[in-house]
């Protein structure tokens, strides 16, 4: 008897052992933004369904995810098996075979949905590498109490002159009240993103025909010059060290006036349960100046696969999952419909989420013009980056000679003068033109 209990112990121990085995843990590198805290806090509804996959999060600041990314996945080290990167990413590393494609989707998924535009950014040779979990362009915010009391009106699509115009009459640094919040904090995906498009809006570009760098032109340095004089005459305190996030969070208290930013802010400055400001709130198309051409970025945070991931068929589970038509009925049903990952499929904009989610019109509308494609005249896809390898580099390094502007370790000439040299440098070791 007591032979037969020590065999069904072990038996019995060897059942649970391979049950264990049997579990897939998916280690998932993502950015600190809200929609993806969301989606991490409502995951268990995935490990509900999937009881044999469990989800380990690696939650990063912007700057620090894109670096380790970038370093695991080009020694293959396989730390992460869902990866959270943009359309930069997903075509440079799609190109070098570094993710896996994503192929044989559930029949549900409905791939047809996902706009056209998004898909096109995340693919390359017509393989899709990534699944946009939500899309973004840029807008306007604006405090509508602020300007009423003042007496002045947001034009549809202002420029940067009127808006510069706007925050000073706006700004009241006695109240903590800063007329004009745009980002600082360097880094190509941050500063760098916005100062980009505001380049883009006086007809500037990164490079010519010929690669070579433009900072030397004088659309730059109107651009810079008002970039780093309107931030200093009409925003908040550190500006230099203000990414998303904590233009976000000066916004909901009630601290900033305008603030161009990305489009998928719109569902939390309007959350009342984290923004002061919920019912004060405008939306508008990003400003403009000498052109219109490459105002509005265009981006999507996506999920996609490494090669080097030992669980790759549980990780194209759970990206569906997370990208799928389910999951914007999920969010929809637990947070509102006005929180469902905005700007990837043509089905979330219905007439009940275009109700509930003011934003949600211009999102729409600058998404459709935002064109990232070259041109005669500009010889690389991106609108507020450079799709080549080396752009990660020397985005930042462009990012940091700025920052230094914004915090007066030198004027905005000495700052174009050193972007030029550093960038004419980096170009040249790399073997512009090519």
């Amino acid at each position: 008897m007591r032979i037969r209990a020590h065999a069904w112990l072990a038996a019995a121990c060897l059942g649970l052992a391979g049950h264990a085995q049997a579990d897939t843990t998916l280690t998932i590198a993502t950015v600190n933004n809200s929609d993806m805290i969301r989606m991490q806090k409502l995951s268990k509804a995935f490990e509900d369904q999937h009881p044999d996959i469990k989800l380990n999060w690696v939650v990063l600041e912007e700057n620090v995810l894109r670096q380790r990314l970038t370093t695991d996945i080009a020694t293959q080290g396989g730390q992460f098996d869902v990866l959270t990167i943009g359309m930069y990413e997903a075509s440079l590393w799609g190109q070098k075979n570094w993710l896996v494609p994503m192929t044989d989707l559930p029949k549900d998924y409905n791939l047809d949905d996902v706009f056209p535009s998004v898909r096109e950014g995340l693919s390359v040779g017509g393989k899709l590498y990534a699944l946009p979990f939500y899309a973004e362009s840029s807008i306007t915010y604006y405090r509508t109490d602020l300007f009423k009391e003042a007496g002045l009106s947001m034009p549809e699509k202002p420029t940067w002159d009127q808006i510069g115009e706007f925050a000073e009459k706006l700004t009241d640094k006695s109240k903590d009240q800063y007329g004009l919040c745009l980002r600082g904090k360097p880094g190509w995906g941050e500063n760098m993103a916005l100062i980009t498009t505001l380049a883009n809006g006086y007809g500037g570009s990164w490079f010519d025909k010929s690669w070579k760098p433009q900072f030397a032109t004088d659309s730059w340095k109107k651009a810079l010059t008002f970039y780093v004089d309107n931030m200093k005459k009409s925003g908040p305190p550190g500006a230099s060290s203000n990414g998303f996030n904590e233009n976000l969070a000066l916004f909901n208290s009630g601290k900033c006036a305008i603030w161009v930013d990305a489009s998928v802010a719109g569902s939390f400055v309007t959350d009342k349960a984290q923004s002061k400001v919920a019912d004060s709130v405008g939306f508008t198309f990003a400003p403009h100046q000498s052109t219109e051409n490459g105002t509005s970025w265009l981006y999507s945070w996506a999920l996609a696969i490494p090669t080097s991931s030992k669980k790759q068929d549980a990780a194209k589970t759970f990206s569906a999952w997370a990208t799928s038509e389910a999951y914007a009925k999920l969010v929809a049903d637990k947070d509102g419909i006005a929180n469902v990952p905005p700007g990837t499929r043509a089905s979330t904009y219905s007439e009940a989420y275009m109700k509930a989610a003011p934003f949600a019109k211009v999102t729409l509308e600058s998404l459709k013009v935002a064109n990232p494609a070259a041109t005669d005249s500009k010889p690389y896809v991106g609108i507020q980056l450079v799709t080549i390898p080396e752009f990660q580099a020397i985005g930042t390094a462009v990012g940091k000679i700025f920052s230094g502007a914004l915090t007066g370790q030198m004027s905005p000439d000495q700052a174009l003068a050193a972007a030029q040299s550093s960038t004419e440098r980096e170009m040249k070791r790399a073997g512009y033109p090519k």
